[in-house]
């Protein structure tokens, strides 16, 4: 097996020193070029081909894919399986892990298990309750939660060692993440909130959707009082809508996602929802890409995987740079590639 850090043909970033994986997204992030990531559903099914499948829909536009494990406390696939697959072909994932089902026991081992297959980055959530999902009479764990999680995860890769104090003889080599939202309530707590997961380990952030400009700006605003902007890089969540129908029962049945009244006037006077959807996700990320010290978008697509093509090219925020391929980059078959 290959690793990164060798020279790869038609992808000239280096590892540097301070990077703590030979992952892509590290590279492009710290070289300073506009991220994209994007959110894979795992399927309700064990063929490997519906991952692929799904993956594929990608390919040339997004930088990183995440991997969501039992988002909504709904029962797919799992995110340690679907990286695996991932990391087979040479993509690049985000190996989401939810505190809702696990100890740390099995944490710790799922993070030295997914670096040893070539899992590069790390997303640290604490989950929804499993009162949100398909399994309301599962036991829910918490064991840890979001913040204990990222120092969990920085004690395996910079100490060495486990939280029983026990020696690893290889530490994972990732990235660590974790989630933010800069539209819930109490909003002026969210930039606080940031910087203490920036204190116990986040090093890149991926936020929920955004369709209200003014309000993220307000939150750059505090995270760069607080002198955050050059201690963590942050994608800001957006998706496309279907329709207003769509937006206003998001709008209301989606904790924590904010949409303002005109996103939902301008849905309902196009004559074409679905259209006008996909337009607007481009304008909002033209609007996020000037931003100071947001370093990327991640878009979250369910359902509409198909739109991120069109989205990331009609927007322009590559700026002609085109993100690892399997077929362009057909060397990198089986390399450890996130």
């Amino acid at each position: 097996m290959k690793f990164e850090d060798e020279p790869v043909p038609g992808y000239p970033l280096p590892i540097l020193p301070g990077h703590t994986s030979p992952g892509r997204l590290e590279r492009v992030l710290r070289a300073g070029q506009f991220a994209v990531t994007a959110e894979l559903a795992p399927p309700d099914s064990a063929d490997p081909e519906d991952v692929y499948r799904r993956a594929r829909i990608f390919d040339g536009y997004v930088d990183a894919i995440n991997a969501t494990d039992g988002s909504g406390a709904n029962c797919h696939m799992s995110s340690m399986a679907v990286c695996a697959l991932l990391t087979r072909i040479g993509y690049a994932p985000v190996m989401q892990i939810s505190c809702r089902d696990k100890n740390r026991i099995a944490i710790q081992g799922d993070i030295l298990g997914g670096a040893a297959m070539g899992v590069c980055n790390i997303l640290c959530l604490t989950g929804d309750g499993v009162q949100a999902g398909d399994h309301p009479q599962a036991l829910p764990v918490f064991d840890l939660d979001s913040m204990s999680l990222l120092e969990t995860a920085r004690t395996l890769r910079d100490e060495h060692r486990f939280l029983s104090g026990r020696k690893i003889t290889f530490a994972p080599r990732v990235l660590i993440g974790a989630a933010e939202n800069p539209f819930a309530l109490p909003y002026a707590w969210r930039a606080a909130r940031l910087a203490k997961k920036v204190a116990a380990g986040a090093q890149f952030i991926q936020t929920q959707y955004c369709y209200d400009v003014g309000m993220l700006r307000e939150f750059m605003r505090h995270v760069e009082d607080l002198g955050l902007l050059d201690k963590v890089f942050i994608l800001v969540g957006v998706g496309p809508f279907k329709s207003a129908k769509a937006a206003e029962w998001i709008g209301t049945h989606v904790p924590g996602v904010h949409i303002p009244a005109a996103v939902i006037a301008r849905l309902k006077g196009a004559q074409d929802q679905a259209l006008e959807g996909r337009r607007l996700c481009t304008d909002l990320v033209q609007e996020i890409r000037a931003i100071k010290g947001v370093h990327g978008v991640h878009l979250m697509a369910y359902r509409q995987e198909e739109t991120v093509a069109e989205i990331i090219e009609r927007s322009g925020v590559l700026a002609g740079r085109v993100p690892w391929h399997p077929e362009r980059d057909s060397t990198n078959t089986n390399r450890i590639a996130s």
